[in-house]
């Protein structure tokens, strides 16, 4: 099987709202590139909502299944940040978070009536969405000297590698973004140019 490199996110933040018997569920679904900014979204959403009494949910980074997090918040065990995280596994869609609010309105809901507002929060706000397709890529720095531009600027070109920064002195340098399934023969071209050093840049 071929290395996939694409994946499906959401463009940019949206809501949804779900109620059922007096509780509100808002739900919130942002694109994310980390932990730390799912964690400073989840803080500022509890300083939104003070008096909500969950802040449940589910993020999801990564293609493979394990890079996730969820949390019920309080609600039981499974009933809230599973199924968030089930509607982003059903969509395939990965590298976002989402978290749902709930306002409790006086009556209990049971485990399937939770599971059914939890997941529908989360369904109502990805309804919103605008679905993009994203790449994994590397950023790799291009040190040279200055009579060596034309062979890198070849590489760049018939590549089509996007050109993150760059800066030509005596000796030259330049940020490049490169898709993952593309990083071997990029290499490999640079390696055919003497002087040309390729860095990976953390």
């Amino acid at each position: 099987m071929l290395f996939e490199d694409s994946y499906q996110t959401i463009a940019e933040p949206v809501e949804g709202f779900f109620k059922d018997k007096g509780s509100k569920f808002y739900a919130y679904a942002y694109p994310i590139g980390t932990e730390a900014e799912a964690k400073d979204l989840l803080a500022a959403l509890k300083e939104l909502h003070p008096k909500a009494v969950h802040h449940c949910y589910a993020y999801r980074l990564g293609q493979d299944r394990m890079s996730y997090r969820m949390s019920d918040d309080g609600e039981p065990s499974g009933t809230a940040g599973r199924p968030i995280l089930n509607t982003l596994y059903s969509k395939d869609i990965t590298n976002l978070l989402v978290v749902v609010v709930r306002y409790f309105g006086g009556t209990l809901l049971g485990v399937p009536g939770l599971i059914n507002a939890y997941k529908t929060a989360t369904e109502e706000a990805l309804a919103e969405a605008e679905f993009v397709t994203q790449y994994m890529v590397n950023h790799y720095r291009l040190t040279f000297a200055y009579v060596q531009m034309n062979d890198a600027m070849r590489i760049v070109k018939e590549m089509n590698l996007p050109v993150l920064s760059q800066d030509f002195q005596m000796e030259c340098t330049m940020t490049l973004e490169v898709r993952t399934t593309l990083t071997e023969r990029f290499i490999a071209r640079c390696d055919l140019v003497e002087g040309l050093v390729v860095t990976l840049e953390s």
